[in-house]
């Protein structure tokens, strides 16, 4: 099977990725992490990626494509994976479809209201030494300002700032829509209210998958 996570920056939809791939035994897989693996060790498809880069471009969705179409590959995905990053706009759908037509697949988008989004994104902290992250309300640091783990200054990200998130949050609505309508077309598009802890709302994608490969999903290994 193919799990497909949609929603907007600060939905949590990479924290409940990680929670599908632990609970069901499929690969997450994170455009944002091969990628960077992919520029870290100077592929010719990282290479490339870099060049669009420097140059002040976003990636090409033909290089990001070939990127998880080398992925999914991999022996580790022939019985599913999870898509946490793509596709984000209705050509990388396209190329999806055309380079893996095999897996049954479902599609979920976790909503947040705008203004809880901005609340979780707004009070997101970085440590600028070893990158541990912090919520100064939800998980703040025993120090103001100061890592626990290293002792490091805690900074927020140019992309954490209200204005950058509501920019953010624009172009997601812009560019979802049309994925959406796809998907519902296809008949394997699920809503999913993000409020709530991360296992409530796991919970939620949980019971759906269940309900929906109840005799293909891996089970727990002995």
């Amino acid at each position: 099977m193919r799990v497909i996570l949609l929603g907007p920056p600060g939905s949590g939809k990479g924290t409940q990725g990680e929670m599908i791939a632990k609970k069901f035994h499929l690969p997450r897989i994170s455009t944002g992490d091969i990628l960077r693996e992919a520029i870290k060790k100077e592929t010719p498809l990282g290479l490339a990626a870099k060049a669009e880069m420097s140059a002040g471009h976003l990636v090409n969705d033909e290089i990001v494509a070939s990127l998880v179409a080398e992925r999914i590959k991999k022996a580790d995905c022939k019985q599913g994976y999870i898509l946490d990053g793509f596709p984000r706009n209705i050509n990388q759908v396209r190329l999806l479809e055309k380079m893996d037509n095999s897996q049954e697949e479902i599609v979920f988008e976790i909503s947040v209201p705008e203004e809880v989004i901005l609340d979780r994104l707004t009070s997101r902290r970085i440590c600028s030494s070893c990158g541990a992250v912090y919520n100064i309300i939800t998980s703040p640091p025993q120090r103001p300002g100061i890592c626990d783990l290293c002792g490091g200054s805690l900074i927020q990200r140019d992309d954490d700032r209200a204005e950058v998130v509501r920019e953010r949050l624009r172009v997601y609505e812009a560019e979802i829509k049309e994925i959406i309508d796809h998907y519902k077309e296809k008949g394997v598009f699920y809503r999913i209210n993000g409020q709530g802890t991360f296992e409530e709302v796991f919970q939620r994608i949980e019971s759906l998958l269940v309900l929906k490969f109840k005799t293909k999903i891996n089970q727990p290994k002995e």
